[in-house]
């Protein structure tokens, strides 16, 4: 998207009080996201997803890694996003879910940041619905908006149906 590589970003929080978030930022469509860096297994390439017949419509199938067969869910779909062509920029952030080891496409990743959790405010309630349930927070990076993803809330077993 935006042609950056992801890069750590080391800022003096020495003088926050409380908890440091590690974070994982991404794009998908206007939007940054992130989630915690805790979650994520890996970050890779996008690669050939085998379809999987009735499957969940935000599903996209499946990708053998390294032996091990993962599912890939397609968050633009997920979040009733209009649909994009994968790019050089295109990833796919493998996460563990309880106990459960997933995929989902991005747009692209941004960077790895840290974020004082005290800067991190509640999500706006909308009264929509949808993706709305699955944000942590709003925190406020540089000047931009980020929307915190909770991923026990998004890819839970017991959610996503």
């Amino acid at each position: 998207m935006n042609g950056k590589r992801p890069q750590l970003i080391q800022e003096d929080f020495e003088d926050s009080e409380g908890e440091i978030l590690q974070l994982v930022s991404f794009q998908l469509g206007l939007e940054e996201f992130a989630i915690d860096i805790l979650g994520v297994q890996e970050i890779i390439r996008f690669v050939e997803i085998t379809p999987v017949p009735n499957a969940p419509y935000y599903v996209e199938g499946v990708v053998n890694l390294r032996g091990k067969v993962i599912p890939i869910i397609n968050l633009r779909s997920r979040f009733g996003l209009s649909a994009a062509e994968s790019t050089k920029d295109t990833r796919i952030i493998v996460v563990e879910v309880e106990h459960s080891i997933l995929g989902f496409i991005v747009d692209s990743v941004e960077e790895v940041l840290r974020l004082p959790a005290n800067v991190i405010e509640p999500p706006p309630t909308t009264g929509r619905g949808g993706s709305d349930d699955f944000h942590k927070g709003v925190g406020r990076v540089e000047g931009r908006l980020l929307i915190l993803l909770d991923l026990q809330l998004l890819f839970g077993l017991s959610k996503v149906a």
